[in-house]
């Protein structure tokens, strides 16, 4: 009996979920994304029902844990979410977070988010690129005092953290992208970077980061990830090479999904291994096994720096 196995690279984690019923599914998560198997243990939940009727779509609605309305949309998918049409979510006040449209999981269209008052921060627009990719046209910005700094695409942006004490980066924009000098902070793990970029109608031209320690980087791209040597059909071949499908689950015919997260290190070494999801013990326990047996990777770079970058794989176990 021979098997086949497929690998896809994302930088996601997929929920848990518990069956209520034929029409509902219902999902506890961390912020973090991480599943839980009990809403004591959650930040937030979600609940999935079935299509209306003449509809293919899943109707999706997330809740803080006190019962008030965290997101609404609609998901062509139940695991993974795929959002379809307009994509609703909310403080834990009550009030509107963000307004955003999507077309098979990705934005596309108009896009609102606001302040914690409710008050307008940011309007954009995803326009279409490619099959793949969208580009974010910035139309609107208006900063923490109520001036409008960005208008109909043309102006200064001011990006915030989450809390919005914090500035992120700022620059020009011209006809809604990107232009001229821009700066900001970057934060990842316990890297912190000042930069300084230059963008012509919304490419980087050049950009220079300095860490705390004063050591300089160029780039001309702020995140590059990590890579298999040889890109991810080498590695695809790699495992395909090494995994072995456990017998137990053979012969049981059990199929699957196992999502692994790793930590590619400044060396390019895998460790901190952790199962989000999978099928079985056995299949995880392999898939780990033959994860650290993996060359060492080319490492990703922040802001130009190499770093220690967070990696997600799901590797699906299929029986012919």
């Amino acid at each position: 009996m021979k098997f086949k196995f497929t690998i896809t690279a994302i930088c996601c984690v997929f929920c848990f979920y518990q069956g209520f019923g034929q029409k509902q599914t219902v999902f506890f998560l961390k912020n973090s994304g991480e599943k839980v198997d009990k809403i004591e243990k959650a930040d937030f939940f979600r609940a999935i029902t079935g299509p209306d009727s003449g509809s293919t779509l899943y109707n999706v609605a997330e809740y803080y844990k006190d019962n008030k309305l965290k997101l609404i949309s609609k998901t062509s998918n139940i695991d993974p979410l795929s959002f379809e049409g307009q994509c609703i979510s909310y403080y834990p006040t009550g009030k509107k977070q963000e307004i955003a449209n999507y077309h098979n999981g990705h934005k596309e269209g108009e896009y609102y988010k606001y302040y914690k008052n409710g008050k307008l921060y940011i309007h954009t627009i995803f326009e279409p690129k490619d099959q793949d990719n969208t580009v974010e046209v910035l139309m609107d910005c208006i900063d923490t005092a109520g001036k409008v700094v960005l208008k109909d695409g043309i102006g200064y942006y001011i990006g915030y953290d989450d809390d919005f004490k914090n500035v992120n980066e700022e620059g020009g924009i011209k006809a809604g992208l990107k232009n001229g000098q821009w700066k900001g902070t970057a934060k990842l793990g316990d890297d912190k970077l000042d930069f300084n970029e230059e963008y012509d109608a919304g490419k980087l031209i050049t950009g220079k980061s300095v860490d705390a320690a004063g050591a300089t980087y160029n780039y001309t791209q702020r995140n590059v990830q990590p890579q298999f040597k040889g890109g991810l059909g080498a590695f695809g071949q790699f495992l395909g090479s090494e995994i072995k499908y456990p017998g137990w689950a053979r012969i049981n015919r059990t199929q699957g999904k196992v999502l692994v997260a790793f930590v590619v290190g400044k060396d390019g070494s895998l460790g901190d291994f952790k199962i989000i999801q999978n099928p079985n013990d056995q299949m995880s326990e392999e898939a780990v096994r033959v994860l650290k047996m993996s060359p060492r990777w080319t490492p990703g770079l922040f802001y130009g720096k190499i770093a220690r970058v967070s990696y997600t794989v799901p590797i699906n176990f299929k029986l012919n």
